[in-house]
């Protein structure tokens, strides 16, 4: 049986996957150094906790623009040409850079702008992640689709690897450097995005109500439990494990990094994913997908509570490597079963669910890191939430049997008229 041809030889995916890698490097690049910025500027007049807790802040921010705009932006996805709200999204980021570029450089800098332009970038990936997520499907044939996605979580990952690094040696080089770059790279991105050729229409009726048209998407991912148990889970566990809201505090008070240090600590985990983005690159995923996608989260909190104990900087970047490694196998997996499982008149809504899922894990694990950090420490914060997210997987082996049984990606043949009875 011959192989599905590769997502790379196809001409638009190869310029999806550069505009999201230059992407993924100009937001990772200015999230660390939002960061450092926050909890630098923060430590002048208030204590490891109290500057901590403004770093969970930010999370928040990001988060609430997701939480209020995702039956907006999945509904928008789905009636809006895709490739415009990424063109114009992306031009917004490049903007934020700029700003804050000119900022850093006139001295100006202090914590307003930071939040202002954090939930800035909040409303940016709002529209961005179900825009962006729903294009690849369109670009490359269904057989080649897990490894497309693959792929494309290997932009990410990648760009995860340069982008810390690289805002981590330009903020220490000069503060303002690593906006500027970043901003550069999102033009860039934008340009390529531009290059991509027309999609197919999505088909919704222009008459139904809108509303309903946006609740679908929920009702949906209720209906359809093995993809809300995916997407859940990973809300779950990385909302209870999330040690990378913590790095900053790591890297200048606890393995006294510094800037340069903070690069190392961002990058580790996305080293460990693209080795295994690699991996599934040239061998997919092809059986006991669930399980192993289980058993991936429980080292993924495994991983989390080593780093959170240890006190010597090259077995805290081991301990976030693997955390990255078994992030990337679930994320893989996620990705897949939602994808797949999704018509794609219905991506768009379905993938804005998911976003808040993931965002929620994420950002809102900043704002619960930074919380617990401020009442607990950071180390005893980062140590609970690796055991509550290992404690959620068991939880949810139990809740969500489906997600054992599902051996393969292939879904069952229903219509999406069926999923939402």
């Amino acid at each position: 049986m011959a192989s599905p041809p590769h997502p790379l030889s196809f001409r638009d995916f190869r310029y999806l996957w550069a505009s999201r890698f230059m992407m993924t490097i100009g937001q990772t690049s200015m999230v660390v150094v939002i960061g450092w910025q926050v909890y630098d500027i923060a430590r002048q007049t208030m204590s490891t906790k109290e500057a901590a807790f403004q770093l969970g802040l930010i999370g928040l921010v990001q988060f609430i623009p997701l939480a209020l705009l995702t039956l907006v932006t999945g509904w928008t996805a789905d009636r809006v040409d895709r490739r415009w709200i990424a063109r114009i999204v992306i031009l917004m980021e490049a903007a934020c850079a700029g700003t804050l570029a000119w900022l850093t450089w006139s001295g100006n800098m202090n914590l307003l702008p930071l939040f202002v332009v954090a939930g800035i970038l909040g409303v940016c990936r709002a529209f961005a992640g179900p825009a962006v997520g729903a294009i690849a499907p369109n670009l490359v044939p269904p057989e080649s689709l897990p490894t497309a996605i693959a792929v494309s979580s290997l932009a990410w990952q990648m760009g995860g690897i340069g982008g810390p690094a690289l805002g981590g040696y330009l903020y220490a080089a000069l503060p303002w450097l690593p906006y500027a770059v970043t901003g550069t790279l999102f033009l860039l991105a934008a340009g390529l995005m531009f290059l991509i050729r027309p999609l197919p229409k999505t088909e919704l009726d222009p008459k139904a109500n809108p509303w309903r048209q946006m609740v679908d998407g929920l009702h949906y991912v209720r209906q359809n439990r093995l993809v809300l148990g995916a997407i859940s889970l990973d809300l779950f566990a990385v909302l209870l494990g999330g040690a990378t809201a913590m790095l900053p505090v790591y890297a200048r008070d606890i393995l006294h990094a510094g800037s340069e240090g903070l690069g190392h600590l961002r990058a580790a985990p996305a080293i460990g994913a693209t080795l295994v983005g690699l991996f599934f690159t040239f061998r997919p995923l092809k059986s006991n997908v669930g399980g192993k996608m289980l058993a991936a989260v429980v080292v993924f909190g495994a991983a989390t509570i080593g780093f959170g104990l240890s006190r010597n900087f090259a077995f805290s970047l081991a301990c976030l490597g693997l955390l990255g490694a078994a992030d990337m196998l679930s994320v893989y997996v996620r990705n897949a079963l939602v994808q797949i499982w999704t018509p794609n008149e219905m991506r768009g809504r379905v993938g804005a669910v998911a976003s808040l899922f993931v965002s929620g894990s994420n950002e809102l694990g900043e704002a619960e890191s930074g919380l617990f950090a401020a009442l607990i420490g950071p180390v005893a914060a980062v140590v609970a939430g690796g055991v509550g997210a290992i404690a959620v997987t068991l939880l949810w082996a139990r809740l969500f049997p489906e997600l054992g049984r599902a051996k393969t990606f292939d879904p069952p043949i229903r219509t999406v008229k069926e999923e939402l009875a």
